[in-house]
């Protein structure tokens, strides 16, 4: 990492500088440069599961679970957990995604889930020999989850799952699924509960194709046999689960894009003190030197936030529903304008297919919807703000 005076920001402890550190040096030797970045689905996911195997033998994903069940915190790290996001992302769009959705698909399970899930699934999860999925989204229940249509029917035989849910990552390759979803088919409550993927019933319903490539799909429950050991904390506290899941993961997103921010300024001023112009190099135009400041700006300004929001969740354990919104919003919204101003400074090598800030362009912008669209935090935030405002905590 060029720049690593961030980390000694009181946010971080000595174990936290040590991982920054010790990921950057292991990342640049062993994360293999995106060679295609319009790779057929059966190529991607090769590669993603490639790259599962790659984070768990090197030791990374334990961060993703409890240390009981395999991994290196006694709870969720979520400082550890953005600084990884944030140098994969640096590095490799891909490799960042491997990592958060081995996190976020079994995150409901570290968190809420009983013994047995916690045994059956995370210790895989941490060595990278099981897939994970988190499956919330439908076609008609994106941001707005309450309008959510997958269901549970309970019978004598016990509970079924019917329906489907989209826009799921790590669709098609995924060995488990988090699914939430309502409690009967016209109930108001939901239960989470995990589908292994060869279940019978369970199905891929289409594979779904995105600017930046990566494993997506609709996949289907056709009567999927549920048992009492699979359903994640209580019956009907499924909302509970995926809230206060996001509530941990949300910040992690900022961090991805804060590892794209970063990149795209390391490289755009690479290019402007290297592009000779006008008797001078591109660094001495004084529009330039305004584009790197503002970029500057807004890496740092994202940083704080997100590792704010991080560090509120570690040290004091409350949720950070206000904070990670922020952090989630900000960090994903600047880190556009900053990977726009670079591929701006590269003129036209910056639109060629295969440069990196082409790549970056493509990959941050779907940060900005998934986990909660931008304007869905705006909607967080100032709800918040005026219940803290009212209840005289302002």
């Amino acid at each position: 990492m060029s720049d690593r005076q961030y980390l000694a920001w009181p946010f971080f402890e000595d174990h936290h500088r040590t991982l920054a550190v010790e990921l950057d040096e292991w990342a640049a030797a062993a994360i293999p440069p995106l060679t295609d970045s319009h790779e057929a689905h059966e190529q991607v996911d090769d590669t993603c599961r490639k790259l599962v195997r790659l984070l768990g033998e090197a030791g990374w994903l334990r961060y993703a679970v409890p240390a009981e069940y395999g991994g290196i915190h006694e709870s969720l790290d979520v400082r550890s957990l953005c600084l990884i996001r944030e140098i994969l992302a640096r590095y490799s769009g891909l490799a960042d995604f491997a990592f958060a959705m081995q996190g976020l698909g079994s995150g409901a399970i570290s968190t809420f889930g009983s013994e047995t899930l916690k045994s059956r699934y995370l210790p895989a999860v941490a060595s990278g020999d099981r897939i994970a999925a988190f499956a919330l989204s439908e076609k008609d229940a994106g941001s707005d989850v309450a309008a959510m249509q997958t269901y549970f029917d309970a019978g004598s035989d016990g509970r079924h799952l019917h329906g489907e849910k989209t826009w799921i990552s790590n669709g098609g390759i995924a060995d488990f699924y988090t699914v939430v979803a309502r409690e009967g088919q016209d109930g108001r409550k939901m239960t989470a509960a995990v589908v292994d993927a060869g279940s019978s019933g369970f199905s891929i319903a289409e594979r779904i194709d995105v600017i930046a490539p990566h494993p997506l799909a609709t996949i289907r429950f056709d009567e999927v046999a549920v048992g009492p050991d699979d359903v994640i904390g209580e019956p009907e506290t499924g909302m509970r689960v995926a809230l206060g899941t996001l509530d941990i993961f949300r910040t992690t997103v900022g961090a991805a894009a804060l590892g794209f921010a970063r990149r795209a300024l390391d490289e755009a001023t690479h290019r402007a003190l290297s592009r000779n112009m006008f008797g001078a190099t591109l660094s001495d135009q004084p529009i330039a030197q305004q584009q790197l400041a503002e970029m500057a700006l807004e890496v740092d300004a994202s940083a704080l936030l997100i590792y704010r929001s991080a560090w509120t969740r570690d040290v004091t354990g409350r949720r950070v529903t206000r904070e990670a919104a922020m952090a989630k919003l900000y960090a994903t919204d600047q880190a556009q304008k900053v990977i726009d101003r670079a591929v701006q400074l590269f003129g036209g090598l910056g639109v060629k297919r295969g440069s990196k800030v082409e790549e970056l362009y493509r990959e941050v912008r779907a940060l900005r919807i998934y986990e909660g669209a931008s304007e869905v935090q705006k909607i967080v935030i100032a709800r918040q703000h005026l219940s803290d405002f009212q209840g005289g905590s302002c």
